[in-house]
Parts: C-alpha cells; structure tokens; sequence
C-alpha cells in the first residue's frame, strides 16, 4: 500500500513525500482510515511505529475539509486538543503538525510548564486549531480563563499509559469534563493496563481497534544483550566500551536523576563529549542538549526515563542501560528509541549482582532469555553481596514512569505559535 492510496489530499501527500516516504507503516495503514472516518480509536502503538503521523495526518485533512467544522464554533477557539506527558513528546508532535500541514491553513501551538505563561496566552489569543499540551500547564490556563475548550472536536491521548504512570489521571479527567460531550476520540498507549482500559471504557465510544505490535514485546530489529558486571565498575567499564567500539551516538539511561548527572560528568572528563536530560534540568538546557545530540556534537546523552520520552531519532545506533528500570515496561520503551523504522539498532544492559531480579521480570515480560557476557578486565565478582539499589531523593521508589504531579516540577514549556502553512525550521 502507499500513501496515495489512503484518502489523503494532495496537499499532504506533497509533505510526506518530501520527508522522503510513499508507503505507511502498519499503525498508519490501519489509523489513518478510521480517523478519517470519524472513529474513536484505541491504538497500541511503540514508540518508533510511526503513531504520530498516523493521527496528525487525518487530523489536519479533516480539519481543512471541512468534516469537522461546527456551523456555531467559537471564534478563534481550538478544535483539536492533543495531550500528552512531557514538554519534548509536545515539540514532538507539533512539529509533526508543522511538516506534515506546510500546505494547508492550519495553525498549531503547544502549551507545558517550566516557562512564562504569558507568551502561551499571546498564542491563545491570536487563536489555533492545535493545542498538544501537558496537562498540568493546560489546567494553569482553565484556571486563569486563558483557554476555550468549548469547541474542542478531536481529542487525542498520546503516551496514555506515560500520562497515568506520572500521577496525571486525575488532570486527564479534569479536562475531559470541560469538552463537548460529542467529539472524536483518539488513545495511544505503548501498553493496556486495567487503569488505560478502565480510562478507554469511559472515554471512547465504539472505538476501532489497532494493535500493531504483541503487547510489552520489543522490536524485532534490535540486538539486545547483557554484559554482567560489579556496580562499583560499571562507569569504568562504560568508558571502555566507548573507547573500544568506536561509538559515535549513545542514549544512556540512569535510573535517577543524581546519577545521570553524575555519570554524564563521568563521561565528559573523560573525553566522552555528554549532557545529562532529565527533569530538574531547565527547558532550555532540555533542547540544547537534545539538539546537540541528534547533531552529532555529544556523543552521549544520559537519560532518566520520563526524560527520554520524547526523545525522537531516526537512526539511533545504540541503547546502553547503565542501570535496569524498577518497572519492566520501561525496558521495552528504553530500547524502542533504537531499531526504528527497519533500521537495526543495539540495546546493552550493564547488570550487576543487585538487578538479577529486575532481569528475570524483563526476561519474563519479553519472554525471551537475552544473552549474558562478560567484558574482559570487569568480570563480576562470584562473592558479590546485593544491596540495595540506589533509589530519588528521599529514600523511595518513584512509581513507574515518574514522579505524581506535586512531587516535582510539571513537564512543560512553549516554543512559540506557528502556523503550518509556512515554514519554521
């Protein structure tokens, strides 16, 4: 199947094929069709499947023709709401909106935390057909009347499942209740908890179904293996695999923020050009460092995972879990950063004596038995002890995905209004 064959106007079709594409992935063979029918939809989709474009693409058809326009819409109010959990996953889809609407009249813009409020209500006021907010940032708006969400038609949830492991249920259900009642809804989500399924029940109505992956698998197309090693010689053993394998481009993930930081300094010293990501760092330095990396100029990028969300390359080599998430999903979502799009990728766990548990429950989620190595010179000890591993701030575990909304800083901040009929690069 290609892209033409799919309903799409012209106008759409010349931006997709200048990003260099004629044939859908799986999610987009299967969503693009059901949202232009009007269909509320329950997607699982990984990162990496092309689920963006899957559901901005319909979307801005039906905006600009007219299938969707209310004969009573209020001036200048936004018709599409898409939320999702951090700042770097709203950049994300925004610009999704901007490169794949270059040719139709339609303006977008995002609205999260950690920045002035003032240039997002300038934005709001000047008035859009887009919103992909945060919904910590969104419900700031509601409160000071900065927003009208009374002519929303489409909803999208993107990253479900992210936005309840991060506490933002409760937000969620705050802003369903404040938009027409009779409106198109679309759910995204790596994984169908009971939690996603019971929030899909009440939110979607006779909904298409999309699966396009066995759930909580990993892509086919990534190398995984595991190099077993001491905690106290894993930053050393890191440095030697930069320095013997030639790496070029590596996401790190840590599981707390000190210790990305912490490793990431590790690595600067020793010649490994690295930033850490994560969610104390500021929106600015977030970008910078982000950018950086998909440029070339860091070598590594060290990564908690609520961080790591929206992190979005095409070619992204390798994967390197310094250390094994808590929860076993994330796993999953961690190595899906690489093998995307048919390209091969590499995704190597650093595990000492203390994670062997966490690696069964990966193991037994994955269904599969990764192979185990060991490095010369940084064998593991046989009389290894376990301790505990090292935890946040404050001495306990973060729930998966993330701390809940009042625990630390909101995902947020705003790259400035665009509109999609001109280019912004």
């Amino acid at each position: 199947m290609q892209f033409t064959e799919l309903g799409l106007k012209a106008e759409l079709l010349r931006a997709v094929g200048e990003q260099g594409y004629d044939t859908p992935t799986p999610i987009q063979r299967q969503a693009i069709p059901a949202v232009l029918g009007g269909r509320d939809l329950m997607a699982t989709a990984q990162t990496g499947t092309g689920k963006t474009a899957g559901f901005t693409l319909p979307i801005l058809q039906r905006l600009t023709s007219g299938a969707t326009d209310r004969l009573s819409r209020v001036a200048k109010a936004p018709r599409v709401l898409v939320l999702v959990p951090t700042r770097e996953l709203a950049m994300q889809v925004e610009e999704s909106v901007r490169t794949y609407g270059k040719y139709v009249p339609v303006t977008s813009t995002t609205v999260f935390g950690g920045v002035g409020i003032n240039p997002q209500i300038a934005a709001l006021r000047r008035g859009v057909d887009i919103v992909v907010a945060t919904p910590g940032r969104l419900l700031d708006h509601v409160q000071q009347r900065t927003v009208n969400l009374s002519a929303i038609e489409i909803l999208v949830l993107d990253e479900a499942d992210r936005m309840l492991d991060m506490g933002f249920i409760r937000d969620i259900k705050r802003i369903i209740a404040l938009l027409p009642k009779e409106r198109q809804n679309l759910l995204f989500s790596a994984t169908f908890s009971p939690d996603i399924r019971e929030l899909a029940a009440g939110l979607l109505h006779d909904p298409q179904s999309v699966d396009v992956a066995p759930r909580n698998t990993a892509a086919e197309t990534v190398n995984q293996r595991i190099i077993e090693v001491d905690r106290e010689k894993k930053r050393d053993l890191l440095l030697h695999l930069f320095e013997t394998r030639g790496w070029h481009q590596v996401l790190v993930f840590c599981r707390t923020k000190y210790g990305a930081d912490a490793l990431a300094r590790k690595l600067d010293k020793a010649g490994v050009n690295a930033a850490a990501i994560h969610g104390d760092k500021t929106q600015g330095a977030r970008t910078r460092a982000l950018a950086d990396f998909k440029a070339g100029k860091l070598v590594a990028l060290v990564a908690t995972d609520i961080a790591a969300r929206g992190i979005d390359i095409d070619a992204l080599p390798y994967v390197v879990n310094f250390e094994l998430p808590n929860v076993a999903e994330d796993y999953v979502h961690r190595i899906g950063r690489t093998g995307r799009a048919g390209q091969e990728g590499e995704a190597i766990s650093l595990v000492c004596h203390d994670e062997r548990g966490n690696l069964k429950d990966i193991e037994k989620l994955i269904r599969r038995e990764l192979p185990k190595e060991a490095v010369s010179g940084f064998e593991p000890s046989l009389h290894a002890q376990p301790r505990p591993a090292p935890q946040p701030r404050g001495g306990k575990p973060a729930p998966a995905g993330g701390k809940p909304r009042g625990a630390a800083p909101r995902p947020g901040g705003h790259p400035p209004q665009h509109r999609s009929g001109s280019r912004h690069r």
